[in-house]
């Protein structure tokens, strides 16, 4: 056998860092797919995919007016010819310029079933057939006539375009969506005729503020319709910017029956947005009683779009139920806005409308200076050919005789009358009865119509103002064609203003249901349905794993929020309707919040808002907190003591009455006034007691006239009215309590 090192090497070999070899690859994927599959041109919106479709289609002679063909042959062309890509993924882009819920101005004509608005795959390419539109059609103007340049295709066999000469604003009027490496585009659709003012506009001012234009383009016309819900500063914004989001919502009305009953009927939804995963959502949320105010959904959809919501009475309002319905659904969502598209130079980057808008008008006037410079050279060809058949019509006898007995006679007529050679050929290749003196006529009458449209060509040429009037006449006929006079073009998407304030009750999401929370020793919590008159008991009695035991017991209802207290000063909130069932162990609580899992819960509270809090720490200070400012809006709650040297927060109670119980764990029980505690936010608050020995082990706010109240064994309560022998300041040392306080040192 022979050694590997005597064999041909199979290629060069170069050694490499492998970082550097994978840079180099990362970036030529990223570049690949930033330029030629994810992000529209600037000047004709269309992706490569989408722009070899529709000139595979021109190809194929499947314009409007022509019979359709099998979506699989189109899909084939454009495999074999421009794209090697996968056949599925060709057909996909394929569907998507023929749905009309996609595209608001369609660009294939599609025959067959090429999916719906609740999600439905079209049927197999070989099902469906399809045709350009006169939309398709008006992006393709003028393509032979030399206005865009042409690069080989992938095999070099063909010439495909690198951009179309895009008449219609196919970028603002359909939209694009991409995502490419590191960068993305989305761009909602718009509505043609007020792009073309908008065009218009431009021309006239070419400084033009992104304010009025905003007024000229007031927001996306989404082809499914709906109601933008923008402030507009913020749609001028994000127009003057290229970034920015929309809000939509469903556009619903009110149908009366019988009895003073309603029901809400949705006939237009959000841009995007699947009919029947949003009637799923909704169903959802009704099953697990987050729509308490809604008593079913249905879909009676046909032709047209309807969802029927019925309310669980009369006495609901139907502005506070759609509200909820578009805090928690589909009914209302965002469409973000994000130019970034490549420019004419093929460079990636974020634009604003203005530009958009300058960068279309740039192209056309491009374009136009083109098409008017190929048909001026086209025109100087026929030119001279005819003023040859003048010469031959002028000298015919002579052109004869050279013809019949000349050697050469196609050198002998350049040299006789001066010719050029293109000149001498179209007249020797001329037919006997096209010298008939009808045919000299009518080739004087195409000289001189030739001659005054080159000259009205040069003038075009030379005179800048002349070409922009062009592209603007231009303009009004597109806008003439596809805008509010059309079929298509009127707005569909209503303009509305920012959301009304409605303000949704808890009742409204959520149904409200008494439970009682409980809480373990070890952190475990449940809700259990009801209330229960002795909550030590039911604690107690409840069921838990091996080693726990019942520490918490909160009577609540579904729609209130629990504040959890924590040894380390921070407050946690969470939702009744968020804890689990009380079948079984229930959940862990630092699940639900972010709870460290070195501290431990010192109190479960139900919040009430507008009521005052006091907190302490182990080392005997605190203060009086605001209920409201303890909300936390996130999982890793809100710090409100603040705790130093390794303290740790000890006791919580809502202020109820005008004075403090404070014990500690050496059973040194304290009373004083409320008022000597400061109203705070945040802190470490006063001292409340000092201790020698251990710390801080209950507080309590009571009334002093009706005396100080704590439960004692077997669920019996006690009370003290003769309180004076531990009524001090602020900071004193405190007394043994009464005879029969507990030996946990805890008020409850």
């Amino acid at each position: 056998m022979a050694s590997s090192s005597s064999s041909a090497p199979a290629g060069e070999i170069r050694h490499v860092r492998f970082v550097d070899a994978l840079e180099e690859r990362y970036l030529a994927y990223a570049l690949s797919t930033i330029m030629s599959r994810s992000l529209p041109d600037v000047r004709d919106g269309l992706k490569p995919v989408h722009r070899r479709l529709l000139y595979a289609m021109r190809q194929l002679r499947l314009t409007p007016d022509q019979g359709f063909k099998k979506s699989a042959r189109v899909v084939g062309d454009v495999i074999g010819k421009f794209h090697p890509h996968g056949d599925q993924s060709i057909y996909d882009a394929l569907v998507r310029l023929a749905q009309d819920f996609s595209l608001r101005f369609p660009l294939i004509d599609g025959q067959g079933n090429f999916g719906n608005i609740d999600g439905d795959n079209a049927a197999a390419m070989r099902y469906t057939e399809a045709r350009l539109t006169e939309v398709a059609t008006a992006l393709l103007d003028g393509i032979d006539e030399e206005t865009v340049d042409f690069r080989p295709t992938y095999d070099g066999d063909a010439l495909e375009p690198e951009v179309l000469p895009a008449s219609f604003p196919n970028l603002l009027a359909n939209g694009a969506q991409g995502i490419a490496v590191g960068m993305a585009t989305s761009i909602p659709p718009h509505n043609v005729g007020e792009v073309c003012d908008a065009l218009l506009h431009l021309i006239k001012y070419p400084k033009a503020t992104a304010q009025k234009l905003a007024e000229l383009i007031p927001g996306p016309d989404f082809p499914t319709g709906g109601v933008l819900m923008e402030d507009r500063a913020a749609v001028v914004e994000a127009y003057k910017s290229g970034r920015g989001s929309f809000r939509v919502r469903a556009r619903w009305e009110i149908e009366k029956q019988k009895g003073g009953l309603y029901q809400i009927v949705v006939t237009e939804i959000p841009y995007q947005v699947q009919k029947s995963r949003l009637v799923e959502r909704i169903a959802e949320l009704l099953l697990a009683r987050k729509l308490a105010m809604l008593a079913d959904v249905r879909d009676d959809s046909a032709a047209d779009l309807r969802l029927v919501l019925e309310p669980k009475s009369r006495n609901v309002e139907a502005e506070v139920l759609m509200e909820s319905l578009f805090r928690q659904t589909d009914l209302e969502s965002r469409v973000s806005l994000n130019m970034n598209v490549l420019d004419a130079d093929h460079t990636p980057r974020v634009m604003s409308l203005a530009e958009v808008l300058q960068a279309f008008l740039d192209h056309r006037h491009e374009v136009l200076r083109r098409r008017s410079q190929h048909w001026l050279d086209k025109i100087d060809k026929r030119l001279e050919v005819l003023d040859g058949y003048l010469i031959a019509y002028l000298n015919l006898d002579e052109v004869i005789r050279i013809i019949r007995f000349e050697d050469e006679p196609k050198s002998r007529l350049m040299a006789t009358f001066k010719l050029s050679d293109a000149q001498a050929e179209a007249i020797l290749n001329m037919r006997l009865r096209a010298l008939r003196k009808l045919e000299e006529e009518g080739i004087r009458k195409e000289h001189e119509e030739l001659t005054a449209q080159r000259k009205e060509l040069k003038r075009l040429l030379k005179n800048e103002a002349e070409r922009w009037r062009v592209i603007a006449s231009d303009i009004k006929g597109l806008k003439k064609q596809f805008g509010p006079a059309s079929a298509l073009g009127a707005r569909r998407t209503e303009l509305g203003t920012s959301p009304p304030d409605v303000v949704v009750p808890i009742e409204a999401v959520i149904e409200r249901e008494p439970v009682t929370v409980l809480c373990s020793a070890k952190g475990w919590i449940r809700a259990m349905k009801g209330h229960v008159e002795d909550l030590t008991s039911a604690a107690a009695q409840a069921k838990y794993k091996e080693g726990d035991r019942g520490r918490f017991a909160v009577p609540a209802w579904t729609t209130d929020k629990l504040l959890v207290f924590a040894t380390n000063g921070r407050f946690y909130t969470i939702g009744a309707d968020k804890l689990p069932g009380g079948r079984g162990f229930g959940e862990p609580l630092r699940l639900l919040i972010d709870l460290p899992n070195d501290q431990d819960v010192v109190a479960i509270l139900v919040h009430q808002s507008g009521e005052k809090l006091l907190v302490a720490s182990a080392d005997g200070r605190g203060f009086v907190v605001p209920e409201d400012e303890v909300v936390a809006q996130t999982k890793g709650g809100r710090q409100v003591l603040n705790l130093g040297g390794g303290m740790e927060a000890a006791a919580c109670a809502r202020i109820s009455g005008d004075a403090v119980a404070v014990i500690g764990e050496n059973r040194k029980l304290l009373l004083f006034p409320l008022s000597e505690l400061p109203v705070m936010t945040r802190g470490r608050g006063v001292i409340l007691q000092r201790y020698r020995d251990g710390g801080l082990k209950d507080i309590k706010t009571f009334t002093m006239k009706e005396g100080l109240t704590w439960q004692a064994g077997g669920g019996r309560t006690r009370t003290e009215t003769d309180l004076t022998a531990w009524i001090g300041k602020r900071g004193a040392a405190g007394r043994l309590p009464p005879h029969g306080f507990p030996k946990s040192n805890r008020f409850r």
